[in-house]
């Protein structure tokens, strides 16, 4: 079925990635859809003295009001000529179109827009132009020793004291935050642990902690975060006060051989050899953690060195996606969404709004990554992706008992091929730009 040779259409594109039809349908077809609609509805009506559809047609259209046949005639006539409209010039709509009609009466021609999201075309940035500097961290004899502390922190005796407060104890305290002389109960904690130590405590807090005793309070004076859950105290000034309750001395015991060969379950067997372990997994991780942060550089430069004008209607889905992704995670929590909105003291709407921007950022970040894989012509062949969920059962032992059934499913064939697909693009882009590659970090990244 192609579109009526007499019917115009006028395409338009139109900012965010959308595209505008004006179309016109002559009044032969305008009228022979009154005729149908008539016709059909004829057949619903009861008129006495006349079998169903046999009344007269003025007795129809006088039982009925000429706004409902014109509504009618609207999801009669306009529906088909748009899709129709559509399929002809190979639009590739992501949205239902929004219609307006402009003119609909019986005796005249047609006139109607109609406006859909269409998938954005990307400006994939020259990706030869792009460099990317490789992080390389230094591990020190501070970070090994830093580990070795958290690693005989593990084996520390902790005892009550009767003294003020000093670095390194553990408090036992009730917590209390104001903002505008108020209580915030989700803030509040009674009875809690607190240890006096850098990178564990608020700095303000970790201030005003030592010196105090049992039976006094702490009070540090902080700026509430811009972004707390709670919108109401956020940026405001706030007073944390802790009442002390209690005071605990922290000894952590000395590194020697004997605590060396017991934290690293007899594989080593002094504190230098237990030293130089730690030493080989950190310069290990920091290898890794390069990797990965090199990576996800190299897509943020890509992507942000890329087009793209993101239509609304994708942003909508992938925060629909979200919702109901937490949604599932409330469930299974016992929760529901209403009642933690109540708890973030939000709206839905509200909620939804704070996700448009990640959601977006995500959304581009598939677009340009798409893009690159068309022009870089990555498409796994079907041996590759059969080989790949084959390496992702033997990882997973449920996935391991399926691995027949995904192989041979089409749409889990499609997930699995997308995963790969992704993998290999990001692989060619840390390539490209001029990096070495990480295969298990890239897959972390990729996931």
């Amino acid at each position: 079925m192609t579109t009526p040779p007499d019917v115009s259409v006028v395409t338009e594109t139109l900012p965010g990635s959308q595209l505008g039809l004006t179309i016109e349908v002559p009044q032969v077809q305008v009228d022979g859809a009154y005729e149908r609609v008539l016709q059909r509805l004829s057949q619903r009506i009861k008129i006495g003295g006349f079998r169903p559809g046999k009344a007269p047609r003025a007795l129809v259209e006088a039982r009925l009001s000429p706004s409902a046949i014109r509504e009618e005639v609207i999801d009669t006539l306009v529906p088909p000529v748009v899709n129709q409209a559509l399929r002809e010039r190979d639009i590739d709509a992501i949205d239902r179109p929004q219609v307006e009609i402009q003119e609909l009466e019986r005796g005249r021609p047609a006139r109607f827009t109609a406006r859909v999201s269409v998938w954005p075309s990307v400006t994939l940035a020259d990706l030869d132009s792009l460099k990317v500097e490789k992080p390389a961290t230094e591990v020190t004899d501070e970070m090994v020793e830093q580990r070795l502390l958290e690693l005989r922190e593990r084996l520390a005796q902790v005892e009550p004291v009767e003294r003020e407060i000093a670095m390194g104890d553990v408090v036992v305290g009730d917590v209390r935050l104001l903002v505008d002389d108020q209580e915030v109960p989700s803030e509040s904690r009674t009875a809690i642990e607190l240890e006096v130590k850098e990178d564990v405590l608020l700095p303000e807090l970790l201030a005003a902690l030592p010196g105090r005793k049992a039976g006094e309070v702490a009070v540090a004076e902080l700026t509430m975060p811009e972004d707390h859950e709670d919108e109401n105290v956020r940026g405001k000034p706030g007073r944390l006060e802790v009442t002390v309750q209690g005071v605990k001395q922290k000894t952590v015991p000395e590194l020697t051989d004997e605590l060396a060969e017991q934290l690293s379950e007899g594989e080593q067997k002094t504190a230098d050899d237990l030293r130089q372990a730690v030493r080989r997994d950190l310069i290990e991780q920091s290898r890794r953690i390069d990797e990965l942060s090199y990576e996800q550089a190299v897509v943020r430069t890509v992507v942000e060195a890329s087009g793209v004008e993101i239509p609304d209607s994708l942003v909508d889905r992938e925060v629909d996606r979200e919702m109901e992704d937490m949604e599932r995670r409330l469930g299974r929590q016992g929760l529901r969404l209403p009642r933690y909105f109540e708890y973030l003291n939000k709206t839905e709407d509200e909620y939804r709004a704070s996700l448009r921007p990640d959601a977006a950022s995500r959304v581009k970040v598939d677009l340009v990554l798409e893009e690159a894989g068309r022009q870089l012509a990555i498409e796994p062949t079907e041996d590759e992706v059969t080989e790949y969920i084959r390496e992702q059962a033997d990882k997973d032992a449920e996935l391991k008992g399926q691995l027949e059934q995904l192989s041979g499913n089409e749409a889990a064939r499609g997930y699995f091929r997308h995963r790969l697909t992704r993998l290999k693009v990001l692989e060619a882009l840390v390539s490209r730009l001029g990096g070495d590659r990480d295969d298990k970090a890239v897959e972390a990244k990729a996931e």
